[in-house]
């Protein structure tokens, strides 16, 4: 299970009504954050969560609405008695970033482990997270992140029995244990069967839509896509400051198959996207004017359903 929440869905600058982008995933006790934005540590208090098992944190880029809230964020974790260690995976610099906004926050109880992405795209394994980073198009570098929680198959009895092998170790092999005993191993695929589907949420905000966006959120579970303008009339703005308009997005999203899609991260002057949603909905029905505290909880399919 993946209890997905949209904290903020501004861009630029919070509002009253509506605080900067940031999305928080839940599974297995294990929390992690997309971006970190003026006022996220405030989103996470409306929405009842805890900051405090935030064992992840992922930034798509340095520009301030992304960024702005973590030495925040971070002396709250520290109040909070936090003490495991927090990982933080961003562009390169990140951790020139990350100690530069640590100068109001340089005593913390827990450490910090910085990831620099170096690639176009970039698999890391995160706790129960498969995270993918992808980069995308915008003034600065800047990555979209696609988080998979993959999904073993079932456990074969008659696989185990005819392999001979011993009661004991069935559990042990079920959670991806190896085993050696008396010279022979027994390894996991030995009794599981075939990898089912798992779960897959895509998130990408301040870019142009490139295929990478579309080929990240290929059936996704859900979308959640920058949508910076609903009116017309900024689609000149949007291409020249490397943004998306809702049509964009919805036009991504359809071609990726996705599940559903929830736009993002609005433009301040963007007062009601709801208003835009009907036609959003003709280039792709599954779509959604996301909001802030607007929650999810994905569930693995049901083999034989």
């Amino acid at each position: 299970m993946l209890d997905v929440c949209l904290l903020g869905t501004g861009g630029m600058m919070p509002l009253p009504y509506r605080w900067l982008t940031s999305l928080m995933a839940r599974c297995d006790g294990s929390s992690l954050l997309i971006d970190c934005g003026e006022g996220t540590q405030i989103a996470i208090k409306e929405k009842g969560w805890s900051f405090k098992p935030i064992d992840f944190i992922c930034l798509t880029h340095y520009h301030a609405d992304h960024v702005s809230g973590l030495p925040g964020l971070l002396l709250a974790m520290g109040n909070a008695d936090r003490t495991e260690p927090l990982t933080i995976v961003g562009p390169k610099g990140v951790e020139r970033v990350v100690n530069s906004l640590r100068v109001i926050a340089p005593e913390l109880p827990f450490a910090i482990t910085m990831i620099e992405l170096t690639e176009r795209q970039q698999e890391i394994e995160l706790g129960p997270y498969t995270v993918t980073a992808f980069r995308v198009n915008h003034n600065i570098t800047c990555y979209g992140y696609r988080i998979c929680l993959k999904r073993a198959g079932k456990f074969q009895v008659e696989k185990a029995q005819a392999a001979g092998i011993p009661l004991k170790y069935w559990n042990r092999l079920q959670k991806g244990n190896i085993i050696e005993e008396n010279g022979r191993v027994y390894t996991p695929e030995m009794v599981m069967g075939q990898e089912r589907r798992g779960l897959k949420v895509t998130y990408c905000t301040d870019t142009r839509p490139v295929p990478v966006i579309a080929e990240m959120a290929a059936d996704a579970d859900l979308f959640i896509c920058e949508g910076m303008y609903g009116e017309h009339d900024k689609e000149d703005k949007a291409r020249a400051h490397k943004h998306m308009t809702f049509y964009d997005a919805a036009r991504l999203a359809r071609e990726a198959g996705s599940r559903q899609l929830w736009l993002t991260h609005y433009s301040p002057s963007l007062t009601r996207p709801e208003e835009y949603m009907d036609e959003v909905r003709t280039i792709f029905p599954r779509s959604e004017a996301g909001r802030d505290g607007k929650s999810i909880e994905l569930r693995f399919e049901d083999e034989e359903e």
